[in-house]
């Protein structure tokens, strides 16, 4: 296990993506990640409010419903869960009233007297920082939350909240969720720096870049599934001959491409573990396998030369 920045939240270094649940995985399925997840010593689980509004039907906090169910019905021990705040279709941004009314909406779905990680989902520039980061404060010491943490937050932003919250003499920020991956490393010259002066953990987005880093697609016919999305436009003549390094390396660790890719994203300065999604139990396996692989010097050095030719390629 690991631990968040000096907190005392010990966690599996992969974080499961609670953002299918209610999405392409219903309540049983999702049930039966979750017990896979944790069965296999994963205990590190992450949503946010807004999960998964955009589907037809769902009114938004739908993954805090089925994962507070199952918490209920199962009781783990030592899990930690982490959830977020700004884009819930009835708790929008980041004012001190709304950041308050959805902490506590968030409890009652997800059936805990102290939610472990909170995140300012994204920036809301409407509100002054002092105020969003004044409620975040008030909700650690009031109990609500145990550490709050930002997603999506530029470094200027994020060293401004550190500033505020020392100034107010409040909780500070313990970790940072970007978007981050073998095909996406713009935040190497940005957030990491940050998270690596100020020793906030991170825990990345879009791990395995929408599926094409699990191998997934390699053709624009491949990428129709519901959460395709955007994979497509990963596909190139780069990306795939990186693809086929990182297939070629893990086989040698006896792998898959999404372990292996996800070992690279846990090697990273500061990053403790990824965030990634499994929409089938079968699928879990792989994940928490990405927990415990140790890639080589040789393997990481060479997958650090073919992504950053790919990233240099798309800019």
């Amino acid at each position: 296990m690991a631990r968040i920045g000096t907190s005392d939240l010990d966690v599996f270094p992969l974080n499961l993506g609670g953002n299918v649940f209610g999405w392409t995985a219903d309540r049983d399925e999702s049930f039966r990640i979750l017990d896979a997840f944790v069965e296999g010593g994963g205990n590190f689980i992450d949503t946010a409010d807004s999960y998964s509004a955009w589907v037809e039907g769902n009114t938004g906090g739908d993954s805090e419903r089925i994962i507070g169910a199952w918490l209920a019905d199962r009781k783990p021990a030592n899990v930690t869960v982490a959830t977020k705040v700004s884009q819930h279709p009835e708790f929008k941004g980041l004012s001190a009233a709304n950041v308050r009314a959805a902490a506590e909406a968030s409890l009652e779905r997800l059936g805990v007297e102290q939610i472990d990680l909170y995140y300012a989902h994204f920036d809301d520039e409407s509100v002054p920082l002092e105020e969003t980061v004044a409620a975040f404060g008030n909700l650690v010491a009031d109990g609500l939350v145990r550490y709050t943490a930002v997603s999506n937050y530029s470094a200027d932003r994020i060293r401004e909240w550190i500033r505020i919250a020392r100034d107010l003499g409040v909780a500070e920020p313990v970790a940072v969720q970007p978007h981050y991956n073998l095909v996406e490393r713009g935040i190497e010259e940005t957030i990491l720096p940050v998270a690596e002066e100020f020793g906030l953990s991170v825990f990345p987005y879009f791990s395995l870049a929408k599926g094409f880093l699990a191998g997934k697609y390699r053709s624009a016919d491949d990428a129709g599934s519901p959460r395709a999305g955007a994979a497509k436009e990963y596909i190139n003549e780069e990306n795939l001959a990186l693809l086929d390094a990182v297939e070629r390396i893990g086989r040698a660790h006896d792998a898959s491409i999404a372990t292996t890719s996800l070992a690279w994203l846990r090697s990273r300065p500061a990053v403790l573990a990824p965030i990634a999604s499994a929409s089938r139990v079968d699928q879990v396996a792989d994940l928490l396998a990405a927990g415990r692989l140790e890639l080589t010097e040789d393997d990481l050095a060479e997958l650090d030369r073919l992504s950053s030719r790919t990233v240099a390629q798309s800019a």
